[in-house]
């Protein structure tokens, strides 16, 4: 492993000194920077984990111009910040979101806290969140540390401590701040992430328009594509859905998701999970088992593939009529089809109902 840098004033020299020109001429013109305004830079970074650039762009204008202030966010209610945020994923975040705009208003009168510790304090902020926010609106010498952070920084100085162990995060941490221009720690943390956005990319770097390619260890030791180095890769849950979607003269019925699983808050069709795949016969017989006898099965779709960052969902929509008599269950929500595009639900279960 290379040798982290130790000496501030020395690694700015060329890393910060370099960069800084590079990104002030090269930088995408993105809405959130043309503004220190913590609340709208807090909602870039939360919309943009996970989610590209492209298609973020879309859901912090709706966002922006539903709920123009905190203030605005911490009065929704959770269906409609969820309605708003369906087809990001990651619905935490959207619940988060509002549950931070609250504790804004509630404990620190309206204002974002001016201070890293506090800004970690608020709900669904971690260390990275509370850097950029803090950085780009309060010009704190906090250092960002992302994928795009890592990506660079492990190449440049050839480190190859994996980058989701313990010691790989304080090293970059470390040496992230040892980078850190602290004059301008907004412009910096921007630039090393827009350098990882948009040239040293995850494949197929453009390292002849990078402004440090000339100092960078894994150009000059071929092992671009061996770096960043990741020790564990998450195992991936195959699930199995049944959807009943039960079409009756006054709509369709939906059910809330509960518990701290996927899709915390959505609405989606009465759902039997099963252990695999399941044809007409052993579906009608599990129905059976579930809520009584009598059902008619009319039609079926899938099963669709839905893949999620730890789990690829394999779904089943049935189309069913229920038995004469059926009880409702209590968690059932009976939703005219005219209304059926005011509740959030999961993308696999609105592209179902586009099909449909």
């Amino acid at each position: 492993m290379a040798r982290t840098p130790n000496n501030t004033s020395t690694a700015l020299q060329w890393f910060s000194r370099a960069l800084l020109p590079w990104y002030r001429e090269h930088y995408r013109d993105l809405p959130w920077r043309r503004t220190t305004d913590p609340y709208r830079i807090w909602l870039s970074e939360v919309i943009l984990q996970q989610t590209r650039v492209d298609q973020g762009m879309a859901y912090w204008h709706r966002f922006v111009e539903r709920y123009p202030t905190v203030a605005d966010l911490a009065k929704a209610p959770e269906d409609d910040v969820l309605k708003l945020w369906q087809g990001l994923g990651y619905y935490s975040r959207a619940r988060n979101l509002r549950t931070a705009a609250q504790q804004v208003m509630d404990v620190h009168q309206g204002q974002f806290p001016r201070n890293y510790e506090a800004l970690k304090q608020l709900k669904g902020i971690g260390e990275y969140t509370a850097a950029a926010i803090g950085s780009i609106s309060f010009n704190l010498p906090e250092p960002v540390v992302d994928g795009n952070v890592y990506r660079v920084l492990a190449r440049v100085f050839g480190l190859d401590l994996p980058i989701d162990s313990a010691a790989g995060k304080k090293a970059f941490r470390s040496l992230a701040a040892d980078l850190l221009d602290p004059t301008h720690p907004g412009d910096h943390n921007q630039a090393v992430m827009e350098l990882g956005a948009t040239v040293c990319t995850p494949k197929n770097p453009l390292c002849a328009t990078c402004p440090v390619a000339t100092k960078c260890i894994a150009k000059a030791t071929d092992r671009i594509t061996e770096l960043p180095v990741k020790a564990n890769r998450t195992a991936v849950r195959t699930r199995h859905f049944n959807y009943l979607h039960i079409i009756t003269k006054k709509g369709t019925y939906l059910r809330k998701r509960t518990g701290k699983g996927i899709w915390e808050g959505l609405y989606e069709f009465p759902q039997i999970e099963s252990e695999k795949d399941l044809g007409t016969k052993r579906f009608a017989a599990l129905l059976e088992r579930t809520y009584g006898k009598g059902w008619e099965l009319t039609n079926s779709h899938g099963p669709v593939k839905h893949v999620l960052s730890h789990q690829l969902i394999r779904a089943t929509f049935w189309t069913a009529s229920s038995p004469p008599g059926f009880a409702i269950p209590a968690d059932w929500v009976l939703v005219p089809k005219a209304k059926m595009k005011k509740y959030a639900v999961p993308r696999l279960v609105e592209r179902y109902l586009g099909e449909g």
